[in-house]
């Protein structure tokens, strides 16, 4: 974790495109919450295949026109380098410098993954085709993608996509610290020396933190699980019981040398804001 201490923390939200008229409502007054903490940036989930892509596009420039740096999400399976290229002008006409740049998910009844394979393909194309205007975020996974053939693979894809020009790296969630610290340290031996920022994700309802976890490979530890099952529907004592946990892991992440703390906030602020009071922390400096 040695290198990671170098780095000035930095705290980012992320945010996910909302569907209805009553969806943008709620995410303005969410995003006008969260903007108290002043964050280094916002950023903006991205629909697997494209599905949500003019959504992505709407929400990031109004962010960007409310005065914050936004970090909009790319996704490239099922895409075209013309599709991709496309929306990448469109970001840099805006203004908008930072991309989080992903490998996503094929939507369902697809069958073909379109010219890019993998996450370190997108960096490589966005770097051929805008050289260092973007900085650039990839995705890191310290319990491994669900997918990974194995361990050593799953390591190679994430060193591949440094090589081809990644600045920094958000990790998918976790709970468990250890996990985090020996992938930092994985890095750090392979000469990977970037910010890698942990995801934090807020607990709210047991239900929905299982089906995330099952579907993005994040483990929920036994015990926390079993502590969570026990409080059955009982909505007050299962956030409060998480906001223990999850407070406790951000601070012990912060004292290790973490270079940040990256929220997934669910579009909303009300943990997260407890979370922040809680941890005395500090927001961006302009």
């Amino acid at each position: 974790m040695e290198s990671q201490k170098n780095f000035s923390p930095t705290f980012s939200f992320e945010l996910f495109p909302p569907q209805t008229t009553q969806g943008v409502e709620k995410l303005r007054l969410t995003r006008k919450q969260l903007a108290l903490c002043n964050p280094k940036f916002f950023s903006v989930t991205f629909g697997a295949g494209g599905s949500t892509r003019e959504r992505t596009l709407e929400t990031a420039l109004e962010i960007q026109a409310e005065g914050h740096v936004v970090a909009p999400h790319l996704s490239c399976i099922g895409s075209t380098r013309q599709n991709i290229g496309a929306i990448l002008e469109k970001y840099y006409q805006a203004g908008i410098r930072h991309i989080v740049a992903l490998r996503g998910d094929l939507p369902s009844g697809m069958a073909q993954a379109g010219e890019f394979r993998y996450a370190s393909e997108l960096v490589a194309f966005i770097r051929q085709e805008f050289g260092s205007s973007f900085h650039i975020d990839v995705a890191a996974y310290p319990e491994y993608h669900p997918q990974a053939r194995s361990a050593q693979a799953d390591f190679e894809n994430f060193k591949r996509k440094i090589e081809m020009g990644a600045d920094s790296a958000i990790t998918q969630y976790f709970y468990n610290a250890d996990a985090y610290y020996h992938f930092v340290e994985s890095c750090e031996s392979a000469g990977l020396n970037i910010p890698i920022v942990p995801g934090i994700m807020p607990i709210n309802k047991f239900s929905q933190l299982v089906r995330f976890s099952d579907t993005c490979g994040a483990e929920i530890p036994r015990w926390i699980r079993k502590k969570l099952e026990s409080y059955s529907d009982d909505s007050e004592s299962i956030q409060a019981f998480g906001l223990d946990i999850v407070s406790d892991l951000c601070e012990r992440l912060l004292q290790a040398g973490a270079p940040g703390l990256h929220f997934y906030t669910l579009n909303s602020a009300h943990l997260i804001s407890i979370i922040w009071q809680r941890l005395n922390l500090k927001g961006h400096a302009d």
